[in-house]
C-alpha cells in the first residue's frame, strides 16, 4: 500500500487531527512528504469527510507550527539541540555547515526556499534558530509567505482531483517538477546577485 493510500486511510478516520499531527510530525524532519500529505487532505475534503477550507487552514497551521518548534528548540536550546539523537540524526556536522553557508550566501531568503526543499527544511529552520541572528516575527513572516503558495496549491488540488485518482496524481507530479524548475530559476538568480553584490565590494574596497 502506497503512502497516500496509508494517509488517506488514516485521515478518513481521525479527520483535522490526523492531518494536523502529520504535518507536525513532518516538520520535525521525519521522512513523510508534506506535499502528499496535503494533498491526502485535500481528497478527504473532496469526497465529503472534511471541508476544504477548514483543511485549507489546518494545513496551514500544521506546517507552521512544525517548523515554528524547530526554530524554537534552535533558539532556545542553542548547539545543545544538536546533542539530542534525533536532531543528530537530521543534522549532521557536514549539513549543518552546509546550512550556514547556504544563509551566508542569500541572508533570509533562505527560509523561504525552505519551504519547497524536502530532506533540507528542518535543518534549514533549526539552524535559523541555533544562529539567533532571525527574529521569531522574521521567520514567521517567511515561512508563512512560503506556506500560503504551497498549502493551498496541494489542498485545493487534492480536493478538485478526489474523484480521479489517475489525473490527480498527473498533476501533483507536474506540481513538483515545476516547484524544483522554479527553485533552480530562483538560485541562479539569487546566485547572480551574490555574485555581483560580492563584485561590487571588491570594487569599493579598490
Amino acid at each position: 500500500m502506497d503512502i497516500l493510500q496509508l494517509l488517506l486511510d488514516f485521515f478518513t478516520g481521525y479527520g483535522y487531527f490526523a492531518v494536523f499531527i502529520v504535518l507536525l510530525v513532518c516538520g520535525f524532519g521525519v521522512p513523510i512528504p508534506e506535499d502528499i500529505t496535503l494533498v491526502a487532505g485535500g481528497i478527504i475534503s473532496g469526497l465529503g469527510y472534511t471541508d476544504v477550507h477548514w483543511m485549507f487552514a489546518v494545513g496551514m497551521a500544521g506546517v507552521l507550527a512544525g517548523d515554528g518548534i524547530m526554530f524554537a528548540a534552535g533558539r532556545l536550546y542553542g548547539e545543545r539541540v544538536l546533542r539530542f539523537r534525533p536532531v543528530a540524526k537530521i543534522m549532521t556536522p557536514e549539513r549543518f555547515a552546509a546550512t550556514q553557508e547556504k544563509f551566508a550566501r542569500y541572508g533570509n531568503w533562505v527560509l523561504f526556499v525552505a519551504r519547497f526543499l524536502p530532506g533540507l527544511r528542518s535543518p534549514i529552520f533549526l539552524t535559523a534558530g541555533l544562529t539567533r541572528r532571525i527574529p521569531y516575527w522574521r521567520f514567521v513572516m517567511m515561512d508563512g509567505f512560503a506556506a500560503l503558495i504551497s498549502v493551498p496549491v496541494w489542498v485545493y488540488l487534492g480536493y478538485f482531483g478526489a474523484r480521479n485518482r489517475e489525473w490527480l496524481m498527473h498533476m501533483v507530479h507536474r506540481g513538483q517538477a515545476g516547484i524544483l524548475i522554479a527553485l533552480a530559476v530562483a538560485g541562479v538568480v539569487l546566485g547572480v546577485l551574490y555574485w555581483r553584490k560580492k563584485r561590487l565590494a571588491v570594487k569599493a574596497d579598490a
